[in-house]
């Protein structure tokens, strides 16, 4: 009777443990897809920004040498992402190409102006600098207009600081639901070796000594639940690829990395917390609460 009950704590104690690594994988599951759509939200942000585009329309009289000279310019400036000469040739056959028929045959000339299309790094793609860089190359006596989508460019700002805030508030509301979820768990299985502590402070082991075993134990569940839960994130990345394999251009070997870190740190810290948390509270409980 007794080795049966036995067995039964003991397959009580295994479903507990099992019970608490897959509260905590799953809670750092959720915790890790959200932290890579953080660590990847400033690179996406930056590829929208960078991807807004700056024409600067030339005269009509301007050289080619000064035109290829304003572009060498705008290559060495600290603003300037990528740059691509438009000539009055190329501007006609996409033009043409969007038109579906010939507009020159039609007006017997080509009116298209030859421009520079300009494209800037994330950090200048505001209207501020945007316009300071307009006034800078209007002083430019070839340059003629610095035509841009002020509206997109205010609206592309706007939406990535709401996106921002948006993603901070909805991570810190998932980290308090992580941390009390794990918090249960890991309580509940503290909880019923609650008598195993108060038998171990009564034969007058130390509460260090006590809480050792339990908090190498709730470390080491972190490690596993983090573990487990890098690999459903590498797998759940994988087929998101497969469907858009765009992702792979945002794939950044040093953001994976810090995300295996924050994860696993996360798990440690949780579950070394949480065990820490329930163990005071059972090793300051009076004997008669034990029973309720």
């Amino acid at each position: 009777m007794a080795r049966k009950e036995d067995k039964y704590n003991k397959r009580r104690l295994q479903t507990s443990y099992l019970t608490s690594i897959v509260s905590t994988t799953l809670v750092l599951l959720m915790l890790g897809v959200l932290g890579l759509i953080v660590l990847h939200a400033q690179k996406l942000s930056n590829h929208v920004k960078e991807n807004i585009g700056i024409r600067v329309i030339m005269k009509d009289d301007s050289r080619e040498a000064a035109i290829l000279q304003l572009q060498k310019y705008l290559d060495a400036t600290s603003y300037t992402k990528s740059t691509e000469y438009i000539t009055k040739e190329k501007a006609a056959e996409e033009l043409k190409a969007e038109l579906g028929e010939d507009f020159i045959d039609f007006l017997g000339f080509n009116p298209l102006p030859s421009s520079i299309d300009l494209r800037l790094k994330a950090d200048y793609a505001n209207i501020a600098s945007i316009g300071a860089i307009e006034k800078e190359l209007l002083e430019n006596k070839n340059v003629k207009e610095v035509y841009y989508q002020k509206s997109l460019v205010q609206a592309i700002n706007q939406n990535v600081q709401k996106i921002g805030i948006l993603l901070l508030g909805f991570s810190l509301l998932l980290l308090v639901i992580a941390i009390a979820l794990i918090n249960n768990t890991i309580r509940l299985s503290v909880y019923s070796k609650r008598f195993i502590i108060k038998s171990m402070l009564l034969v007058g082991a130390t509460e260090s000594f006590i809480r050792r075993p339990f908090l190498i134990k709730g470390a080491v569940q972190g490690i596993y639940s983090a573990i487990i839960a890098l690999i459903l994130i590498s797998v759940i990345l994988y087929f998101a690829q497969l469907e858009l394999p765009e992702l792979i251009d945002f794939q950044d070997t040093n953001l994976f990395i810090s995300l295996i870190v924050l994860v696993v740190v996360s798990g440690i810290m949780i579950t070394w917390l949480s065990t820490y948390a329930a163990l005071r509270k059972f090793l300051n409980m009076k004997t008669d609460d034990l029973y309720y």
